[in-house]
């Protein structure tokens, strides 16, 4: 696991925040962390999705709402399979072509800057560990509404598809990063892996 190496032996905060957290063992990237004794904020619009969180990560911070670049009502599409949801209107059509894939829900929903929610629900003076964001097409968003002068992670998961190593450069949340001064380290299928310039400089050089 990549984050695995990325910590190992370093001493450093034992705080993440999941943005898309989905569930809290499936799919997950910060359950490994909070079976040793981690714990962190998971946010996920899905209706209903913190009471598995509230009963499986009870150290956690569970917050039920959705995360976008301004405050504003969002249309939340679920699908049959959960991992699918979306607030993209280009993945929820893309989606909807496939056989497979039903609407079986759909509603607005009150979203809110990452900044706002943290300002609101991060313990005074904690440090992030990890941001770890998968919000199916919305992730540059999610990376927008953040406050990089006052919210750094060491390190920033985030899903960049349809794109590869050799092209990644030329990707906007590629280039948005690089602009507040995180650097990819490892890209492994559709996670990006960005370490902040400190923790670059201080465990990484």
């Amino acid at each position: 696991m990549v984050l695995r190496r990325i910590f190992e032996g370093r001493t450093i905060s034992k705080f993440y925040v999941d943005v898309g957290a989905h569930h809290p063992r499936r799919f997950s990237n910060t359950y490994f962390f909070y079976q040793q004794g981690w714990s962190g904020i998971n946010i996920d619009a899905m209706p209903g999705s913190m009471s598995l969180f509230e009963a499986e990560r009870q150290r956690d911070i569970n917050l039920e709402m959705p995360v976008a670049k301004k405050q504003a009502a969002l249309t939340y599409t679920q699908f049959n399979e959960p991992a699918l949801n979306s607030f993209s209107e280009e993945l929820v059509l893309a989606r909807t072509s496939l056989p497979s894939v039903k609407v079986i829900a759909t509603q607005k929903m009150e979203a809110y800057p990452l900044a706002k929610i943290l300002d609101q629900h991060l313990p005074s003076g904690q440090e992030i560990a990890f941001l770890s964001i998968d919000v199916e097409g919305l992730d540059l968003q999610v990376l927008q509404s953040n406050d990089w002068q006052k919210y750094r992670p060491n390190v920033v998961l985030v899903e960049i598809q349809k794109s590869s190593l050799h092209k990644i450069q030329s990707e906007p949340i590629y280039q948005y990063m690089l602009e507040h001064r995180y650097y990819l380290y490892a890209k492994a299928f559709h996670t990006a892996f960005f370490t902040s310039e400190e923790y670059w400089e201080r465990f990484l050089r």
